[in-house]
């Protein structure tokens, strides 16, 4: 067995204590490749779909984890300490752009090519998603962080507790102020309720 596979089958706390010894190259790239696609998958949906806004927060993600994981102690998963990296990346970045959000083109052509649905209903529907997206952007930055990862990443509030630092209840509340405006949004604009926004608890 090489180096390689004997440290694929290493739990995450022993690959970072592994980078910790000095064995930097072979327990990162084992790391990378254990989370990247789910970290890219996740900056993307909290880009609206951008593939290249995301591959770069991805990169800018494991660029940062590489320069920190000898700070790593444990205290958090390492994947939801990953998670925090990345989503500070998108934070700073959305704060150093403030455009206003719009669908993606991929999620757009998904929808036209959906042979289930009747043009009128394609289009309904792109144009919900982009009212759906409009109404996010107008939801403070705490309240938006929450209902991303809750409603797009279905992330449970124990682990986003974790990343954002904030209690349970203090972001079940955040959730549900996002819900409410973001409902009270599109209602105004389209008179559609949006009771399936609120995720189970």
């Amino acid at each position: 067995m090489d180096l390689r596979q004997e440290y694929a089958q290493l739990s995450d706390e022993e690959l970072a204590v592994k980078f910790r010894e000095g064995e930097k190259r072979v327990s990162f790239t084992i790391i990378v490749e254990r989370y990247q696609k789910r970290i890219y998958y996740s900056a993307r949906k909290l880009v609206n779909g951008d593939h290249d806004e995301a591959d770069e927060i991805a990169q800018e993600t494991f660029v940062k984890v590489y320069e920190a994981l000898d700070t790593f102690r444990g205290d958090a998963k390492l994947y939801t300490w990953i998670y925090r990296i990345m989503m500070n990346a998108v934070i700073y970045k959305s704060r150093r752009k403030k455009v206003r959000k719009n669908v993606g083109l991929e999620e757009v052509e998904n929808i036209l090519e959906d042979g289930q649905h009747s043009a009128q209903e394609r289009m309904e529907r792109i144009e919900m998603t982009a009212l759906i997206e409009e109404a996010i952007a107008t939801v403070p930055p705490k309240q938006r962080e929450v209902f991303l990862l809750r409603f797009y990443d279905e992330m449970p509030y124990e682990e986003m507790s974790q990343i954002l630092g904030t209690s349970v209840g203090g972001l079940k509340a955040n959730y549900f102020h996002a819900v409410k405006k973001i409902g009270e949004y599109v209602q105004r604009k389209s008179n559609i309720s949006l009771e399936a926004l609120a995720k189970p608890e």
